[in-house]
């Protein structure tokens, strides 16, 4: 979209905003009054938490197989499965993602 359509598209949000009687907020003003960690950060410290949880079971498997004491296959196995369920739940997530990106972009103005 360039920016001459995003102008557009804007301008034509206030308008609705307008006759609607909803004030339109400046993003300036929305972003101020919305304290705390960004999605952008949210995303990456829960991608980072997914990597970390595999990383820690593959550790953990390969102590295992090379027999390393103290290290027993209950153990191992619940890292895996902990792993695993914290992926397809990253997983989950960036599938709703996509499909509200898609959502969005399909609507009509």
């Amino acid at each position: 979209m360039s920016t001459m359509q995003i102008d557009q598209v804007l301008a034509q949000i206030r308008s609705l905003a307008s006759q609607t009687g909803v004030a339109a907020k400046p993003a300036a003003q929305s972003a101020a009054a919305t304290p705390g960690p960004a999605f952008g950060e949210l995303m990456k410290k829960g991608i980072d938490s997914v990597n970390q949880a595999q990383q820690s079971a593959d550790a953990l498997a390969t102590a295992w197989e090379r027999g390393t004491p103290g290290v027993d296959l209950a153990r191992v196995m619940i890292e895996s499965q902990k792993a695993n369920v914290s992926f397809r739940a990253l997983t989950e997530v960036r599938n709703r993602l996509v499909s509200v990106y898609q959502e969005i972009m399909n609507m009509s103005i």
